[in-house]
Order: C-alpha cells, then sequence, then structure tokens
C-alpha cells in the first residue's frame, strides 16, 4: 500500500466518477457562478463486532488527501518527491463505503461492500439505515446514506481487502480506541461523515458494549 513511485499531476481527461461543470444562477437579482463536481452518491456502514467488541475500519491511500499534503511549489514539478512526500500521509481511516453505480438498492450495495472491503457476509435484514446526509456540500452535494450492522467472527467468511486493484488493509479498534480518535485535537485523516459515524455509535450504542 505504501509502495508509491512515478506521482505527477495531469489535466483530467472525461472520468465516469468525476464530472466538473460550472453552475450559472440569478439569486437576488445578482447573476453568478458556482463551479461544481458531479459525482455518484454512495453508502457508508459502521461495522460493529460484537464477538470481540471491535469496530471494523478500513485503511487506503487517497490521492486528495496526498495531493493536499504537497506543497503548491512542489505540485508544480514534472514528479513528486516520495521521499519528501511519502504515501503515509495519504492514509486514511473509514467507515466502510462505496458508491452507488449499480441497479441495486442501498441496501444490497451496502451489503456487498461490507463482504468485498471487510469479508463480512451481513444478511440484509441486519443491515439498518440510520440516515441519509449530503456530503462535500460545496462542491458536490452528493447523497450518502449511513448504515449500521453488527457482525460476529462467525460471518467473517472472505479476507476483505476489497475487488480489482483496490488496496485496502481491514483495521479494528476498541470503544476507548475511538474515544481517544474522535477527541484527537487532530488532523484526523478521516472524513466527517465517519467522524459523525462515530459519534453516533458512541451516544446510541456503545454504552451496551462498555460492559
Amino acid at each position: 500500500m505504501e509502495d508509491l513511485k512515478n506521482v505527477y499531476i495531469s489535466p483530467l481527461p472525461d472520468s465516469p466518477y468525476v464530472k466538473p461543470f460550472r453552475f450559472n444562477y440569478t439569486q437576488n437579482g445578482k447573476e453568478k457562478t458556482w463551479d461544481l463536481l458531479e459525482v455518484h452518491d454512495s453508502v457508508a456502514i459502521v461495522v460493529f463486532n460484537v464477538s470481540r467488541k471491535v469496530m471494523i475500519f478500513v485503511k487506503q491511500f487517497r490521492p486528495a488527501i496526498y495531493y493536499n499534503c504537497i506543497s503548491p511549489e512542489d505540485r508544480k514539478k514534472t514528479t513528486i518527491d516520495t521521499t519528501k512526500y511519502p504515501a503515509s500521509l495519504g492514509l486514511a481511516l473509514e467507515m466502510c463505503a462505496g458508491i452507488i453505480d449499480k441497479n441495486k438498492t442501498v441496501e444490497e450495495i451496502a451489503k456487498e461492500e461490507v463482504l468485498e472491503e471487510c469479508g463480512y457476509d451481513v444478511p440484509l435484514s441486519k443491515l439498518h439505515r440510520i440516515t441519509s446526509y449530503r456530503s462535500g456540500v460545496g462542491v458536490q452535494g452528493a447523497l450518502q446514506t449511513f448504515f449500521y450492522c453488527e457482525v460476529t467472527d462467525d460471518m467473517k467468511t472472505e479476507k476483505g481487502g476489497g475487488v480489482d486493484d483496490e488496496l485496502i488493509e481491514v483495521i479494528e479498534k476498541t470503544i476507548p480506541e475511538i474515544e481517544e480518535m474522535v477527541n484527537s485535537p487532530g488532523p484526523i485523516t478521516s472524513p466527517p461523515s465517519c467522524l459523525f459515524a462515530l459519534m453516533w455509535f458512541l451516544h446510541y450504542k456503545a454504552d451496551k458494549f462498555r460492559k
């Protein structure tokens, strides 16, 4: 995961995942524009293993985080110095998640993501939809649906780690470690949706597992 080479910046060609465009509108009589990104909606799943009382996270390299750790001057260079900027700068700890790009229900996609990324085969009836919210409201505003599920060691049927060219490491944390994480002064390399999900878990679910 941290074997990073040949890093460079290039213009964006046509992409099936991100479509930049300019939004034009008149508000209170004044003409305005806003530059936006069209992206897929997504699901995110809090997975808690009740057998060992640990939260299941996924760790992966996120180019957006890595890019924003590079100085503006160094971004202009032909290649990025990965000795100065090691891959570890771009590693994110997140909830299991995935984009909605198939003709399936959000529950079916959530089930598929938990199996592919974390290795747990969760029945649809055990996936509880908690809420949905808009992410990246400054430039995209895509909808993410948040699920919660409890798993046991017996439900671990696959290794996890993603599919195709995904490089995902499954990480487990105890409740005290989660509390320490959300109280960290930062910067925390986790998205706000992950921190929201953890705070939700600590508020509504954690107490029954502290005994």
